[in-house]
């Protein structure tokens, strides 16, 4: 076996509020330096080296991701135009296809035999990602006459896409090309502008372009800059067509400006003017004949409120009529504006659920109803999905649960009749009969009760469980369906959701207390999770392995440092656990926006000291005992710095933790592209996960 690095120590000390501190590993940030690439490179040799003995594991679990999933198909057609846009899927290729063909009515293509007449190539991510290591698509749109197409990709990890168009018609790409562009970018409703989002030194995507089709990148047009280091840029078209729309927003607060469809090239105009803590979305709707604007906000509103604004009545914050009241209950997400209805997006009791509100020619924004749409299962998630038209009939709502695949309805407001399209195949003999879902309740330290979503085999004894947790940035983690679950499952293990707080599951309120301040809440809550776990007999702590990613990965490295005794082992993903380096560094990307979610240590004291007190990196003991921890990175994250695991895990091995690093070299934020890498990176973590739990020798039942 490869000897486990030791990272040298090498006085580092910077000083703030007083309070000098020494970082040791702070060298480990320089990913230009080849003795830093040569520490990680060394890293990975010892964690291959640690666990080789599960090679035939992984390639176990490799060959039932794959087995269970129907590697020749497609998605379900979504009517744009005169076309039906999909995706195709090959057996053997990493990347899709997108599709589309031609059609005159609202019934989708019958997709059962695989073929499509009339169908078409529009993008081939294959061929775009041939030569690539890596390669990732971030902007896809096609002109609403379906004559261009653009397109951006992004071939390091590092989120900065080429933007190209393509001329559908004669199948090549024309002479523009934009270097450097953000995701997102999107056609003018009548197909002669781009609108784009670039990104400044700290990641941050600051400035709105108009690129002319048929131009040069360096005629292009600076609509929007964003001054503010706190704020993001992003651009869409209304589903009307009746505005561009630049969104601007903070973690607190939002600003919409709209450029007039009929003038692309014209200036934006601001719906509400910013003002702190103040969020607010719109969406543009005709309601009895007139043309509306739907602005839902959370001014004196902790769960938001829909209110109609006349479009006249720009720039007045205070006016409109209201729509949907404010509901301590209810925590409204988002209102989508059709030509005959509006669809909301809803959440009542830890769930997600929607609604719809028919309109016709006498509708008044006063009098407008939500009829809830009812689904039968305990646990599940829905949402609006692939609704592009603004005169479609039906409306596309995508479902699943911890035991249903996938699922796409039609559904028809109407009558609110749901018409199966499409549900996710899973082959190998699943049957969704063999495995139960449920929530437990646990009672956090401050009395707080903290839902967690479980799911198992019906035959499955307690014992071996897989816990996960994010809870920041009011991000819901969902009851949703996994085929790499499956490998789990099916070997005995079950599998739990911890909501804790900061994230949005029982609304704003939810989020207010995970966060700033109120941080440590998310921790505990999880501690919490995982004791309740224990006490109701469904696992012990040498059975349970916790498991996050991102700002999970700083819950997992914050939870470790509270209780490493109630872990057999964890596993953190590009985990944040350096997370007090980071937020005082206002030079780093995204630093000065993440000062609203984790609070500005750089300026204020009491944060510094809050913060320094939960950083995971700043926290390791030397005088417990840590059980088993893997901690997986990518070089090129633009989020979070490949550092923060390299100087978690060093200090962690100098506390004696048995820990395990491992960087991708070649990947971002989301790990390595394509879905075959995509399985055999989640062999590898779930081969891991199992060893931990004892359960590498498991039997497959099923």
């Amino acid at each position: 076996m490869t000897v486990a690095p030791r990272a040298s120590r090498r006085d580092h000390v910077r000083t703030h509020h007083g309070d000098s501190v020494n970082d040791p590993y702070h060298w480990l940030s320089d990913k230009d330096d080849p003795e830093v690439l040569d520490y990680l490179n060394h890293e990975n040799a010892f964690a291959d080296s640690s666990v080789e003995h599960l090679a035939p594991l992984r390639q176990r679990l490799f060959d039932e991701i794959k087995a269970h999933t129907q590697e020749t198909d497609l998605s379900v057609p979504v009517r744009e135009g005169d076309w039906w846009y999909y995706s195709r899927t090959f057996e053997g290729k990493q990347y899709a296809s997108h599709m589309r063909a031609p059609t005159d009515d609202w019934t989708p293509p019958d997709t059962s035999s695989g073929h499509v007449d009339g169908e078409e190539v529009v993008l081939d991510d294959n061929a775009a990602a041939d030569g690539h290591e890596f390669y990732r698509l971030g902007s896809f749109d096609v002109s609403r006459d379906g004559t261009r197409m653009l397109y951006a990709t992004d071939t390091v990890g590092d989120e900065r896409y080429t933007l190209r168009i393509r001329d559908l018609a004669a199948g090549h790409d024309l002479a523009d090309e934009v270097p450097g562009t953000f995701s997102g970018a999107v056609f003018s409703p009548d197909g002669r502008w781009v609108f784009y989002t670039t990104v400044d030194d700290a990641w941050r995507p600051d400035t709105v372009w108009r690129h002319r089709v048929g131009t040069t990148a360096d005629q292009d047009q600076r609509v929007y800059h964003e001054p503010d280091d706190r704020f993001w840029a992003g651009v869409g078209v209304m589903r009307s067509g009746r505005y561009i729309v630049i969104a601007l927003g903070s973690n607190v607060t939002s600003e919409w400006l709209l450029i007039d469809a009929d003038e692309p090239d014209g200036e934006p105009k601001t719906v509400w003017p910013r003002s702190e803590g103040v969020e607010y979305e719109v969406e543009h709707a005709i309601i009895g004949g007139r043309s509306t604007l739907l602005v839902l906000h959370n001014r004196d509103a902790m769960n938001f409120e829909l209110v109609a604004v006349d479009p006249e009545s720009l720039g007045d914050s205070r006016a409109g009529v209201t729509v949907l009241a404010h509901d301590s209950e209810i925590r409204l997400e988002s209102v989508e504006a059709f030509r005959d209805r509006l669809a909301v997006e809803y959440r009542e009791g830890g769930m997600t659920r929607i609604g719809t509100i028919e309109l016709d020619d006498d509708s008044t924004p006063e009098d407008l109803t939500l009829s809830p749409v009812e689904f039968d299962e305990p646990l599940y998630t829905v949402g609006f999905g692939g609704n592009p038209e603004w005169a479609q009939p039906t409306l596309r709502l995508s479902y699943t649960s911890l035991v249903t695949p996938g699922t796409v309805y039609a559904l028809d407001p109407v009558t609110s009749e749901l018409t199966l399209l499409k549900q996710q195949p899973v082959l190998g003999g699943f049957d969704p009969d063999q495995y139960v879902q449920s929530r437990e309740w646990a009672t956090a330290r401050d009395g707080a009760r903290v839902p967690i979503s479980i799911v198992r085999r019906r035959d499955a004894a307690s014992g071996p469980l897989l816990l996960y947790g994010y809870g920041s940035y009011e991000h819901s983690m969902d009851p949703g369906f996994s085929i790499a679950r499956l490998t789990l499952l099916d070997r005995g293990v079950t599998f739990a959701i911890a909501h804790v707080r900061g994230g949005g599951e029982l609304g704003r309120s939810w989020y207010e207390n995970g966060k700033l301040m109120n941080k440590k809440n998310s921790f505990t809550d999880f501690v919490d999770c995982a004791e309740h776990l224990i006490a109701a007999g469904l696992t012990t702590p040498q059975q349970l392995v916790a498991e996050g990613g991102s700002a999970g990965g700083l819950l997992m490295g914050a939870a470790l440092n509270l209780a490493p005794e109630l872990f057999a082992g964890v596993h953190a993903a590009v985990p944040f656990v350096d997370a007090l380096t980071t937020i005082l560094n206002p030079e780093l990307p995204l630093t000065v926006i993440e000062w609203d979610e984790w609070g500005d240590p750089l300026h204020d004291p009491d944060v510094y000291a809050y913060m320094k007190s939960y950083s995971p990196y700043e926290n390791v003991r030397d005088d417990v005992a840590y059980p088993r921890i893997l901690a997986t990175t990518s070089l090129n994250d633009t989020r979070v710095f490949y550092a923060e695991p390299a100087k978690w895990v060093a200090r962690l091995r100098e506390a004696g933790a048995p820990v395990l690093l491992r960087t991708e070299m070649h990947a971002g934020h989301g790990g390595v592209s394509g879905r075959y890498s995509g399985w055999r990176e989640r062999a590898w973590e779930l081969a891991w996960i199992l060893d931990v739990l004892g359960c590498a020798d498991a039997k497959v039942v099923g």
